[in-house]
């Protein structure tokens, strides 16, 4: 089971932060902090597989990561997880990002980071991964964008249109 997923950049910084249990936020902060310092002290030849600390849980705790550009790909997985399975899951995941928003970069975690919760919950529900196909994983983000503009060019039209048809100085009067 994932119990958690974490983007940081090279300086420490989160990107992202989803925990599939409920940790209090201290813990959480000193999870990211820990975590950011065993990765980042890795040679990019070293293994991309780390056991857990006390604070991860433990040896049945690990840790598989990738690091692309400025950012880190982290997941935090038990010992039932294939760790090559979830390499492969961090790489659907980035280059489903990178569908969605050409050429992803740090910046577009940063202000559309509903849109990146959404991508990583079409990937990961509870802990439990639902779909490794990226077509699929766009194909259904897309369709929430749609549904967006849909809903939100109605709200706007029915809004225009109620102004326009009220009375335009009837605010002015009493």
């Amino acid at each position: 089971m994932i119990k958690s997923v974490l983007i940081f950049n090279n300086h420490g910084k989160p990107r992202l932060i989803k925990f599939y249990h409920q940790i209090d936020i201290a813990t959480q902060q000193a999870l990211v902090q820990e975590i950011f310092t065993l990765v980042s002290k890795r040679p990019d030849t070293a293994c991309n597989f780390l056991e857990g600390s006390k604070l991860l849980g433990g040896k049945d705790t690990r840790v598989i990561y990738r690091h692309y550009a400025t950012l880190y790909f982290v997941f935090v997985v038990d010992e039932s997880e294939s760790e090559l399975g979830i390499l492969d899951l961090i790489q659907v995941f980035v280059e489903s990002l990178d569908r969605c928003f050409e050429n992803v970069c740090e910046l577009d975690l940063i202000f559309h980071f509903e849109e990146v919760h959404a991508i990583l919950s079409e990937i990961v529900q509870g802990g439990l991964v639902l779909e490794t196909n990226m077509g699929e994983i766009v194909a259904a983000i897309n369709e929430m964008n749609r549904a967006k503009k849909r809903t939100s060019a109605g709200v706007t039209a029915a809004g225009f249109n109620s102004l326009r048809t009220a009375d335009p100085l009837k605010r002015f009067r009493r």
